[in-house]
């Protein structure tokens, strides 16, 4: 469900909830595995080795949730991203912050390939999150190519799914189609986040196996350029209409000013510090949890 409520704002990253609550390697191999053998299985009637085969008990809680709260928190959250930006923004940034750090510490000898690893992952992330968004066609086959986009992004952590949609023209789409309960909009960005979403998982399953410490750092390096996305304080430079309503398109981030520019500044300082507590907790349950 963590990862379902991260998925819905634009620049927080469900691979980030994933990598945070210890399931992001499960998670990768278990996609991983739905592949032609497990069809085979399937289709021939063997659905206890599919189920086991895919690791099916775990894949069903994960989605389950996922999907749970897409459904229950979309709608939330769309009001607190347009009524309180800069709390819930201050809140994903200590949640992002402390994952970094969290997630880093899975690298124990920090040498010069990690590190350039690390400084790559950053510069890509930060130049994603600096494109401006733009508009384009509602085809179905945009809408399965935004899908498969976007399910690549969503278990990649610091790079949102629903930011690639937004960067996509898409993002609006998407939300509209959720909470109207648009069934064939909803299928198309399906059918595009599922063949998406286990042609990446191999590829990434692949890269941890063959080079896990550098794909760990290039993935922080992701994390930490996020942080210039959710950054709290901004201010709009340039403005779209869409379902007549008024978004901003493209914002600059401002250092604040306590009185000057937002007047819940101490507020927003402890929602930021609500969100690196509730990392590091996690962290120490799951800790104690593997002592155990």
């Amino acid at each position: 469900m963590g990862m379902g409520a991260a998925d819905v704002v634009p620049g927080v990253s469900g691979g980030t909830i994933a990598f945070i609550t210890g399931i992001y390697e499960e998670l990768i191999n278990s996609i991983k595995s739905i592949d032609l053998d497990a069809a085979r299985l399937f289709f021939t009637g063997r659905w206890k080795s599919f189920w086991k085969k895919i690791n099916g008990n775990f894949l069903l809680a994960v989605f389950s949730g996922i999907f749970i709260s897409v459904l229950s928190l979309a709608r939330a959250l769309e009001y607190l991203l347009e009524h309180q930006p800069v709390m819930i923004w201050s809140f994903f940034f200590g949640l992002v912050l402390a994952s970094s750090y969290v997630v880093s510490r899975k690298i124990t000898h920090w040498k010069y390939p990690k590190v350039v690893a690390l400084v790559g992952g950053i510069g890509i992330a930060f130049y994603i999150t600096s494109v401006t968004p733009t508009t384009t066609t509602d085809a179905s086959w945009f809408v399965i190519l935004s899908g498969g986009l976007a399910s690549c992004a969503m278990i990649l952590p610091g790079i949102s799914g629903s930011f690639i949609l937004l960067l996509l023209g898409k993002y609006s789409f998407a939300l509209h189609a959720v909470n109207e309960r648009i069934i064939l909009d909803l299928l198309l960005l399906g059918v595009g986040a599922v063949a998406g979403l286990i042609l990446f998982a191999n590829l990434l399953s692949w890269l941890l196996k063959k080079y896990h410490d550098i794909t760990i750092a290039v993935l922080v390096g992701f994390m930490i350029g996020s942080l210039n996305k959710i950054w709290p304080w901004k201010e709009t430079l340039q403005t779209i209409v869409v379902e007549g309503e008024i978004k901003p398109l493209v914002e600059n981030n401002i250092l604040p000013v306590p009185g000057a520019v937002d007047d819940h500044f101490w507020m927003a300082l402890l929602m930021m510090a609500a969100g690196i507590g509730m990392i590091l907790l996690i962290e120490l349950i799951l800790t104690k949890n593997r002592e155990h």
